[in-house]
């Protein structure tokens, strides 16, 4: 997995996922906002890593079986293969009655510097698994282990996660509204456009809460966008 550069990171982590949807949008992408994923306490903060992909299928009886977790090739696998600064992506086909991952798994993931699980399954021991730190976005709690739904396949493939094509080293941000997913040959020309618009929209707020009407100012006339563009020449 290629490093990411810090500079990324801190222009990311003041954009939130809602703009990132409309650059996208304007890029011709349409979905990129990955489905049953949400956060799962209020106080999660926004964050922004490469993706590690995670796939599961179906559970067939003689595969998924608690026994499967001692394979190099399994979800304990996949894990100490994560490098620092990712975030974990998933693929649990939606399915709510089988967790994904539990508190001891969380627990190793926030030893080796994952930065976030995402998921559009669920997870398991929630308590303990709130109790690690990490920061998860998924579709809920179960209590079943994944095996009583969920067959493990592989890590680092392209996948599906919540309706989304996934490919390792994709960028995720992932905050209150959701995990959005950047494909990474388009990482540097959505920063600069993420970032700019984040500060066209908050003129926007500025001139709202100031008394000013909707049309005309969003989406801007020509008179107001001379108007925001003398304020960054002040600036």
């Amino acid at each position: 997995m290629s490093p990411l550069d810090p500079e990324i990171v801190n222009s990311l982590s003041n954009v939130t996922t809602a703009t990132l949807t409309t650059i996208l949008l304007k890029k011709g992408l349409r979905n990129v906002w990955i489905r049953g994923a949400f956060p799962m306490t209020k106080e999660s903060r926004r964050v922004v890593g490469r993706a590690f992909t995670v796939r599961f299928v179906p559970a067939r009886e003689d595969l998924a079986t608690p026994e499967s977790w001692a394979s190099p090739n399994s979800s304990r696998g996949a894990i100490e293969q994560m490098p620092e600064g990712c975030i974990a992506v998933v693929d649990a086909m939606g399915v709510k009655d089988a967790g994904v991952w539990g508190d001891i798994l969380c627990a190793r993931m926030v030893k080796r510097g994952v930065r976030a699980l995402i998921t559009d399954g669920v997870v398991r021991d929630v308590g303990g698994v709130l109790g690690t730190g990490l920061p998860v976005w998924s579709s809920g709690a179960a209590a079943p282990p994944s095996v009583a739904g969920l067959t493990f396949v592989d890590w680092q493939q392209p996948i599906a996660c919540g309706g989304v094509a996934v490919f390792p080293d994709d960028l995720i941000v992932a905050d209150h509204d959701g995990a959005v997913l950047i494909p990474a040959a388009l990482v540097s020309d959505i920063v600069d456009a993420a970032v700019e618009q984040e500060r066209f929209e908050g003129w926007i707020m500025h001139e709202v809460n100031a008394g000013a009407v909707l049309p005309g100012l969003y989406p801007p006339n020509e008179a107001n966008k001379a108007k925001y563009a003398a304020t960054k020449t002040k600036a």
